[in-house]
């Protein structure tokens, strides 16, 4: 069910029995990374418990299916994937909804009648009791149950085609973590770190292709308000703050990965908008990239140094260099610069939110052995934590090391001609063996080689269809299970509206191959599949999108 009030329907509900950090009242949380991981998770961690609240999670499953709670149990979620279980929509009990309805615009949930319709008893049992035991045990077929059961077919008949059509597409709706703050707003418990966090969140979707440009511009703007409330003050005494204070201001930023804590140089070959414009992997493009930073005026020497290391005017200036010169390399706008927010604390710690975004998202997919999933979640709020300066520069060493995977990997693809068509749509595996292969067994780093590779590609290709194409990516997970994570992505030329039709597509292509496959991501369009299986898979699904 969709609350209207969320400080009614959740905050208040919840406070009679447990509250959170700012009222001091206990909580436990339990980070999960998947479907099978929610139910343990619930079943370790559920007695005593009556108010759960799901972050990121439980949205696109029945959770009181799944999970069989107690009657007494509510179920709070916050879950920006698309689409939400029709069951968790229409509980009004047991589950509630902490979403906007506004998110629901372009694919509304199916109308109550539609899909749900109360069993019906047929009329002709036991009203014969009394007849012989011949008639008693004879079906009667007379016009009017005929009819009956031809109108419960032809309603089943359109609910699958109904729910088809809602659950096609995976996407997602508005930040969980923006949804939070707008409730703390709400109940005046909003702060500066807060409205922090909330920025890191849209900042997330954007960086990892879950929202368009154009709702992540609009979420930017809305912010905004939030941002000038908290950051502004007047030149009177008293309203000085100190300077270790949070200070949040709006900053067109460089699409350009952690350049603040890397080189341009580097910086420039390690992100995707620039890095395929000039075509990084080749020697033509390499060329044309110093042609291009010589216009500018910008010396090597500059370029292949630290970013803090580099001359204080070409450092200013250099935002403004680039836009000046874009045009004639056929860079656009979209591509250079993004509406964002910096963070300040101090004379020296400015941070720019995706930065922190790709740190944080890092660190949760860490590789490092011995780590958990738990404890990399532990390590990302850490992260998070502004004063904990060492945390994050570990973090943002542990991204550039991931981004420099991702470009490695991206090379091989190009040089051995590893992206090849399948007809309908383009793929390619990642073979064991190859180096920092275990970074590619995680979801977000995923999806970020996979819209590098398919922006790559298409960027070298003189195949004119490419761009019309979706990529479906394959990487070593287990060797001893001999399983592989697969992802598929949408076509560059229809990726606008961020929908991703491969969930349906895989679970379709498994059922009809009995492919020894796992949807266990909460993204559906991610999932696991036994090696063994991927000739009679890829069958399936050629012939299923063709």
């Amino acid at each position: 069910m969709f609350l209207k009030d969320f400080k009614s329907g959740f905050y208040d509900a919840v406070r009679h029995q447990c509250l959170f950090q700012s009222d001091q009242i206990l909580y436990t949380i339990v980070p999960v990374t998947g479907k099978e991981n929610l139910q343990q998770a619930y079943i370790e961690n559920s007695e005593g418990v009556r108010h759960v609240l799901m972050i990121n999670c439980g949205a696109s499953i029945d959770v009181v299916d799944v999970l069989q709670p107690e009657e007494c149990v509510r179920f709070y979620i916050c879950d920006s994937h698309r689409p939400v279980d029709v069951h968790n929509v229409f509980n009004a009990i047991q589950v509630k909804l902490l979403m906007k309805e506004e998110d629901f615009d372009d694919n509304p949930v199916p109308d109550y009648d539609s899909v749900f319709r109360e069993n019906e008893s047929d009329d002709d049992s036991g009203n014969d009791s009394d007849d012989s035991e011949r008639s008693g045990k004879r079906r009667r077929f007379d016009d009017a149950s005929i009819e009956k059961r031809r109108e419960r077919r032809l309603w089943e008949e359109n609910r699958t085609k109904i729910l088809f059509d809602y659950t096609q597409f995976s996407t997602f709706g508005t930040s969980a973590a923006f949804i939070m703050f707008e409730l703390a707003w709400k109940m005046s418990k909003d702060t500066n770190d807060l409205l922090w966090l909330s920025i890191l969140g849209v900042t997330d979707q954007f960086l990892h292709y879950r929202t368009t440009r154009d709702k992540y511009i609009n979420d930017i703007i809305k912010l905004q308000a939030h941002v000038s409330r908290h950051n502004h003050r007047g030149e009177e005494d008293n309203n000085l703050i100190s300077v270790n204070c949070l200070k949040i201001s709006y900053e067109d930023e460089l699409l350009l990965n952690l350049y603040r804590h890397w080189t341009i140089f580097e910086s420039i070959c390690h992100s995707i908008g620039t890095a395929c414009k000039f075509r990084i992997w080749t020697l033509k493009g390499q060329k044309r990239l110093h042609e291009f930073l010589a216009e500018m005026g910008l010396p090597l020497t500059q370029c292949k140094q630290k970013f803090s290391s580099m001359d204080s005017t070409l450092k200013k200036n250099i935002k403004g260099m680039i836009q000046e010169h874009m045009d004639k390399y056929g860079l656009e706008a979209d591509d250079v610069v993004i509406p964002s927010y910096n963070a300040q604390y101090g004379f020296k710690n400015k941070l720019c939110a995706a930065d922190v975004t790709l740190a944080c998202s890092a660190t949760l997919e860490s590789i490092e052995k011995g780590n958990s999933p738990t404890d990399n979640f532990l390590k990302a709020l850490d992260v998070l934590n502004r004063s904990n300066t060492d945390a994050l520069e570990k973090a943002i060493d542990l991204a550039r090391k991931q981004l420099q995977a991702v470009v490695t990997q991206i090379q091989t693809f190009l040089d051995i001609h590893q992206v090849l068509s399948a007809g309908p749509f383009l793929y390619t595996f990642i073979q064991e063996g190859t180096q920092d292969v275990k970074f590619f067994s995680k979801p977000n780093c995923l999806v970020r080689l996979a819209r590098f590779t398919l922006e790559a590609y298409c960027s070298v290709t003189r195949n004119k269809k490419a761009r019309s194409l979706p990529l479906v990516l394959g990487a070593p997970l287990d060797a001893d299970q001999g399983t592989t994570l697969v992802i598929g992505i949408p076509p560059l030329q229809l990726d606008e509206d961020r929908k991703n039709f491969f969930g349906k597509a895989f679970e379709q292509a498994a059922a009809s191959t009995n492919s020894r496959t796992l949807h266990d991501q909460f993204d559906s369009f991610i999932m696991e599949m036994k090696v063994e299986d991927k000739s009679k898979f890829f069958d399936a699904l050629i012939s299923l999108m063709q």
